[in-house]
């Protein structure tokens, strides 16, 4: 873990790299690559108690670390299930993003970070929200029925967002508290992958294929989602207080893409992902509204998680049979139901974890 052991400063501000040393910028405790305490500042005229030469002095480790299909994961409890069991059927839909390329995928280098003042779930919310797209991004959306009309080498990538709305697509609410989102893309030849779909069909299968076209929104609990809809992101978000959060994303593309793939796919990118695209400033404008209303109490506010529900169906409906997943509940329809189903499966989960913690009891028994 990032923190010395002496007055709990931050270790390393650096994301990446690596030294043989870290020394602590405060007081200069410095430990070797291993987290090992190799040296404490002035340690002889200290006059240290003899109780303290009995404590550790090493970093703490991380208590679990697994990763999966190249997705590094922590956790600072040791109880917690093993990671492919807590991602479960989440697996499926991380490895229609992984096998994207024949030689797997990468970071395209470069990344966003920037914060809203608001609450972490807010995020959690709106990436697994299809209900806000036609209002909130309705100036982006605009944007590209502007382009489509023009002239230049943008015009044949712009999507309709007008077919969308009668495209087939679906919610699944999974265990653990992931939930995933999916829709039949309408124009699939402008997905940067749609040029490599014949390998890509006889390396992975038709059915998973299919599946890598389909425009899909996936919430990794806690804090992790992969949005494959416009373009393959990666996001996660960080609170650092209650009412403030902390963004991070990145593109992702398989490895060795063509040079005018790459270009189209980061063009998608910055168009609406962004902190200074089309899309994210118009959403973390709305999460700050919303945090800014929630004082506002005890006005009720709780109405938007019924959208879907009447449609909804408890386990695997025909779709998640169909790839081999079981999901706690199923809802199936067109793109224009706008389905709120997909937040039950996080809240459900959170709500046990933090009642878990405040009966003092496990959170994964």
């Amino acid at each position: 873990v990032n923190v010395c052991r002496h007055k709990g400063a931050m270790l390393c501000a650096a994301e990446e790299g690596n030294a043989k040393y870290h020394v602590c910028p405060y007081h200069g405790w410095a430990y070797d690559a291993s987290g090992r305490n190799v040296d404490i500042k002035d340690r002889r005229t200290g006059c240290y108690p003899p109780s303290f030469d009995a404590e550790d002095h090493n970093l703490v480790p991380l208590a679990r670390v697994a990763s999966y299909r190249g997705f590094v994961f922590g956790s600072l409890s040791a109880e917690v299930p093993a990671l492919e069991e807590f991602l479960g059927d989440m697996r499926f839909f991380m490895d229609l993003v992984a096998d994207q390329g024949p030689k797997g995928l990468e970071f395209i280098p470069g990344r966003s970070v920037y914060t809203y003042r608001g609450n972490w779930k807010l995020q959690l919310d709106n990436g697994l929200d299809p209900y806000h797209l036609t209002t909130t991004h309705l100036s982006y959306m605009d944007l590209q029925a502007r382009r489509r009309e023009g002239e230049g080498h943008l015009e044949a990538r712009q999507y309709d967002w007008a077919k969308r709305n009668s495209a087939d697509g679906g919610t699944f609410a999974l265990a653990h508290g992931h939930a995933a989102t999916w829709l039949e893309q309408p124009e699939p030849e402008k997905r940067p992958i749609y040029p490599a779909l014949a390998e890509i069909r006889a390396r992975v299968g038709a059915l998973r294929a299919e599946w890598m076209l389909k425009a899909r929104n996936v919430h990794v609990f806690p804090n992790m989602q992969i949005a494959d809809a416009i373009t393959l992101m990666l996001r996660t978000f960080r609170p650092l207080a209650a009412d403030r959060t902390e963004m991070k994303s990145w593109c992702l593309a398989p490895v060795g893409e063509a040079p005018e793939l790459r270009a189209w796919r980061l063009r998608q990118f910055e168009d609406f992902f962004n902190p200074g695209g089309l899309a994210t400033p118009d959403d973390t404008v709305t999460y700050e509204g919303c945090q800014s209303a929630f004082g506002a109490q005890p006005i009720s506010f709780l109405q938007g998680y019924a959208r879907g529900m009447a449609a909804m169906k408890a386990g695997a409906d025909e779709a998640a049979r169909a790839i081999g997943i079981r999901p706690e509940a199923s809802v199936r329809g067109r793109f224009e139901m706008f389905s709120e189903v997909g937040f039950h499966a996080p809240y459900r989960e959170w709500a046990r974890l933090i009642q878990a913690g405040v009966a003092g009891g496990k959170a994964y028994p």
